[in-house]
């Protein structure tokens, strides 16, 4: 992601930030480990977390030092086809957009709450990327957002 800030034009107004779902996609594996107690499981997630915030925390300082009006997105739902799997993956990507929410509020950042605006199937064109309806939504948000928000504000806002 950090390697995107270096292309930017010098015509760039605002930073649009959708990062965190191929991170929360590459550890699904943890979804399916064997685990003792239901303790135990929430303390594999709490790590993975953990060290999700630690990273994106990294990568928020770097666009925010940009000076641009910056907007974070949470990750949307993925749609997957097993009710159970759809269910438990919904449930501990709330760990992650918690992660992105509390960044968001502490640095008095708007977001964008991608949950709120990929709602329904036909806004996905598989079970993790948005469709081109989703893409208009999601634009929709984006272009609501940058063109409403206070930024100099400096006060959290939620977006859909």
């Amino acid at each position: 992601m950090l390697f995107q800030l270096e292309g930017l034009s010098e015509a760039t107004t605002h930073l649009v930030v959708s990062a965190g779902g191929n991170d929360a996609l590459m550890r699904t594996a943890l979804l399916a480990m064997p685990v003792a107690t239901v303790t135990d499981a929430l303390l594999v997630l709490a790590e993975a977390v953990d060290d999700f915030e630690r990273d994106y925390r990294a990568m928020a300082a770097s666009v925010i030092a940009r000076g641009l009006p910056v907007t974070l997105c949470s990750v949307y739902f993925p749609r997957f086809q097993g009710d159970a799997f759809q269910r438990v993956a919904t449930m501990a990507l709330a760990g992650f957009n918690d992660a992105i929410l509390r960044v968001a509020f502490e640095a008095g950042l708007p977001v964008i709450d991608l949950r709120l605006v990929c709602t329904e199937p036909a806004h996905y064109a598989n079970e993790i990327e948005p469709s081109s309806a989703g893409g208009e939504r999601i634009v929709a948000a984006i272009m609501h957002a940058v063109s409403t928000h206070d930024f100099s504000s400096r006060r959290s806002a939620i977006y859909t």
